[in-house]
């Protein structure tokens, strides 16, 4: 089992930005990239940011690959995700994801999920 504690949503105006954090109890072989996933009102879940704790490796959804920056700490078993010139479509509930790399950074789920957090962007 892999506890995942998310921070940093919140509600914001368009063009401004957010950063998402989530630190993982444990990482191991099959937990070697974590990532983040949205869903927002209506529709199916979507990973839109993942990496490798292993190489570093990064994936992006297209919709946020100019916009969105994934980074990760191992000291500190944290990843973050750096979102900027939010748009009023980013309006989701942010899930922090751990798993397998070979999933993830393809753009696939991981295993375990965060709680969720909420990020709203309106005028």
């Amino acid at each position: 089992q892999v506890q995942l504690v998310e921070s940093g949503g919140g509600s914001v105006q368009p063009g401004e930005s957010l950063t998402l954090s989530c630190r993982t109890s444990r990482r191991a072989w099959d937990l070697n990239a974590m990532g983040w996933a949205r869903q927002p009102p209506g529709k199916a879940r979507e990973v839109v940011a993942a990496i490798s704790w292993d190489d570093g490796n990064v994936f992006y959804h297209d919709s946020v690959a100019a916009r969105f920056t994934i980074s990760a700490n191992a000291a500190q078993n944290t990843i973050y995700l750096q979102m900027d010139d939010l748009k009023p479509e980013d309006t989701a509930v942010y899930f922090c994801s751990a798993g397998l790399a070979s999933a993830l950074t393809r753009g696939r789920p991981g295993d375990f999920w965060g709680q969720g957090t909420q990020v709203t962007v309106s005028a």
